[in-house]
């Protein structure tokens, strides 16, 4: 009976210590197993520090590479300056323009400016000097002076008329590779890549596809780097680039960025609709085409057609008689 009793008595004193050093266990684990929270999370802010690291060194090596460069335009900001034209531009308007044709910085801005001034006289000059130092049509002075009006009012128009013909063939290259650079963004965001990363793996596969589309992406990764405001960044690319698909996308972002929005299945949507409207806009011009060759086919076709079929009975008509 002692002994029965001796190991009861063993067995609660055991069980005691067991439950003791449970409790201590407890209490002391959030100390001994560590925040791992903490940790992924310092590491997912080193690596983007070092993605800003990274962004400003090549920022800083290409302005490096810039400032090595001549500066051919010294005379052209003196003429401006000259002349006060850069109040023409203080609304930004002119610069958004050049932007969007993929002209960027000071250099652009003054070369045109210079260009919507000294074409007018040019082509000016060189109309008044073809029309009345060569005399090539048999016209009166009126005449002639109207048509140097009208070569320097074209004149005028021709900087912007070649800024705008620019503009339409780079957004026509970006629309083109727009759905194909949405694919492959949507693949680096649902593989758990972070949005600065996507960009920049997506502007260094689609560069062997679209140039200007890949410049573009380069730029608002390097934004995403430095400026504060990631939504800006984001507006900046709609703004550059002047595409619809792009500002659709950039309106995803956006919402993604305040509200915290699941972002693959927009990006998924977006990308069937941008190349549903590159298929519509192929389509359209299909269907333009057959319009367009009726008249070199009344011009053309129809004249050769006609003697081919005629001519063989005018033979044998002039052979009768």
């Amino acid at each position: 009976m002692n002994l029965i009793q001796q190991n009861a008595d063993l067995f609660i004193a055991l069980a005691s210590a067991l439950s003791v050093f449970s409790a201590i266990v407890v209490l002391a684990w959030p100390y001994l197993a560590g925040d791992n929270l903490s940790a992924r999370m310092k590491q997912v802010s080193s690596e983007r520090e070092r993605i800003r690291a990274r962004e400003r060194a090549k920022l800083d090596a290409a302005k490096k590479q810039a400032t090595l460069k001549p500066e051919p335009t010294r005379w052209v900001k003196n003429f401006v300056d000259r002349f006060n034209l850069l109040k023409q531009a203080e609304d930004g308007e002119i610069v958004n323009k050049l932007r969007m044709a993929g002209l960027r910085g000071q250099n652009p801005v003054l070369f045109f400016l210079a260009a919507r001034l000294l074409a007018p006289l040019g082509m000016f000059i060189a109309s008044a000097l073809y029309l009345f130092g060569l005399d090539p049509i048999d016209q009166p002075p009126t005449i002639k002076l109207v048509i140097v009006v009208a070569a320097a009012y074209l004149g005028y128009y021709l900087p912007g008329l070649y800024v705008k013909n620019r503009t339409t063939k780079r957004q026509t290259a970006i629309k083109q590779a727009w759905p194909d650079a949405l694919d492959l963004l949507l693949i680096c965001v649902e593989s758990g890549m972070g949005i600065e990363s996507a960009f920049r793996k997506v502007s260094e596969e689609i560069g062997h596809q679209s140039v200007e589309l890949a410049e573009e992406l380069s730029l608002t990764t390097a934004e995403l780097s430095y400026l504060q405001d990631r939504r800006k960044a984001y507006e900046n690319l709609g703004k550059r680039t002047g595409v619809e698909g792009v500002r659709a996308v950039v309106t995803s972002l956006v919402q993604a960025e305040k509200y915290g929005t699941p972002l693959g299945q927009s990006l998924r949507v977006l990308a069937q609709e941008n190349r549903d409207m590159r298929m519509a806009e192929a389509e359209k011009k299909a269907a333009s085409l057959p319009p367009k060759l009726t008249v070199p086919m009344i011009l053309f076709f129809l004249p050769v057609l006609f003697a081919v079929i005629i001519t063989p009975a005018a033979i044998q008509v002039m052979a009768m008689n």
